[in-house]
């Protein structure tokens, strides 16, 4: 009986749950719907800006590099400060002595010890021949005598004489050609082990003098009077000391501060469109009261990320400056940019945030002639900062809602949930 009382209990619960449900939703498609902040569409003229970020960089510098010669890698022991003025002959990178050291103490070893073989392996070798030499004089005074008294008359010898005469003849020709064969087999010998000894030889001379070229390397200086900037890896990380850089690897550079250009990042959602020659503007941001002229010289071809393992995509973009001035712009510097992607006259266009998806599709919240609102899919059209254009679906004159009315009587949290339509992020979601 008491289990039946709380069953019953419980459905009544429900019941007036879903009653009040019901109430509120008629007060927000009546009453808050009045609250619902919105925005009248009208046919304009879209400008379609894109926003970029990124550093100046210099047109032209002289490169700091590690020789491509040195054939050894290099241990970094000291660095300039990145952006200190240095003069033409001053120090900017010096290097770790000590691996350099102990090659040129090692490969001097090891010449020393392939000369001690090499020395060794030739008197033996020598010996060796001479021994073999007397071998082979010996078998040629036995071939000689058995030439000589080669017993053939079988009139004076018996043929049992006759025939160990012919074999002691053939006897000491086998062991001439042996003695001769083994005399050329050795000295073949003895040729390949020098010759292997004199590769190591080479070797370790080539080592002494890659240590050699190393330690007349261990300081890099400034070619020119200038401001050092010392190169930064795909994380924007200088190099730092302790850093093992290999030959050929730049390691900073002296830009000519008369002439800059703008290195900036474009997420990739907003680069449709981005072409060369396209008019842009560049803001400095440690000075942002004046704007600068800027071109569109260079667009990657492949969108990458600026971190790696972060899923967001960016074009790197080059931007050629209308004029440079040296007071205010230096390498490296912080910029933001605005390019411009043309116009599109008479567009319906409308926030990004007013903008929300269902199951895929865009759709807005029109206002209803009853006062309340509906929902629309819609086709967008082409997309500036924080506006978009709408190509099918609305009429100039219509009302739509900037947060989602379906959500309750939240429009701030709706509005910050709505934004980004067509860029990473968050976009508005129809639940």
């Amino acid at each position: 009986m008491r289990r039946r009382s709380r069953r019953w209990l419980a459905g009544a619960g429900v019941l007036v749950g879903l009653a009040v449900g019901a109430v509120a939703l008629r007060e927000v498609a009546g009453a808050d719907a009045e609250a619902v902040p919105t925005v009248r569409v009208e046919a304009g003229r879209l400008l379609r800006q894109v926003a970029a970020e990124g550093v100046l960089a210099a047109v032209d510098s002289t490169p700091l590099s590690l020789p491509p010669t040195l054939r050894m890698p290099m241990r970094i022991a000291w660095l300039a400060e990145d952006g200190s003025p240095v003069a033409a002959g001053d120090a900017v990178v010096r290097f770790d002595p000590t691996e350099m050291e102990k090659s040129l103490v090692d490969a001097r070893d090891d010449l020393r010890s392939a000369e001690l073989r090499q020395d060794r392996t030739a008197a033996q070798s020598e010996s060796e021949l001479t021994r073999l030499g007397y071998d082979a004089a010996l078998a040629e005074l036995e071939l000689d005598d058995a030439r000589d008294f080669l017993k053939k008359d079988e009139t004076l010898f018996s043929h049992h004489e006759i025939v160990e005469s012919e074999i002691d003849q053939e006897l000491a020709s086998r062991r001439l050609e042996h003695a001769e064969s083994a005399r050329g087999s050795r000295a073949r010998l003895s040729s390949a082990e020098l010759e292997l000894i004199a590769i190591e030889r080479r070797k370790a001379g080539h080592s002494i003098d890659r240590a050699r070229e190393g330690l007349d390397a261990l300081e890099l200086t400034a070619p020119r009077d200038g401001i050092l900037v010392l190169t930064r890896d795909w994380r924007g990380e200088q190099i730092q000391v302790g850093e093992t850089v290999w030959p050929g690897s730049r390691l900073g550079e002296i830009p000519e501060l008369g002439a800059m250009k703008a290195e900036v990042w474009v997420l990739e959602a907003d680069a449709g469109g981005l072409a060369v020659g396209q008019a842009a503007e560049v803001v400095v941001e440690a000075h942002p009261a004046r704007r600068y002229a800027a071109t569109v010289a260079r667009v990657d071809s492949l969108a990458k990320p600026r971190q790696r393992g972060s899923p967001v995509q960016y074009f790197s973009v080059t931007l050629d400056l209308a004029e440079t001035v040296p007071e205010v712009m230096k390498p490296g510097q912080r910029v933001r940019a605005w390019i411009d992607l043309g116009e599109v006259a008479g567009a319906l266009a409308v926030p990004r945030q007013a903008v929300f998806q269902r199951d895929g599709r865009n759709l807005v919240y029109r206002r209803s002639a009853g006062g309340g609102f509906e929902a629309v899919f819609v086709e967008l059209g082409p997309a500036a900062m924080g506006r978009v254009a709408v190509a099918e679906g609305l009429a100039a004159g219509d009302e739509v809602a900037l947060v989602d009315p379906t959500r309750g009587p939240a429009p701030d949290e709706g509005a910050g949930e709505a934004g980004g339509v067509g860029l990473p992020g968050a976009p508005g979601e129809v639940r």
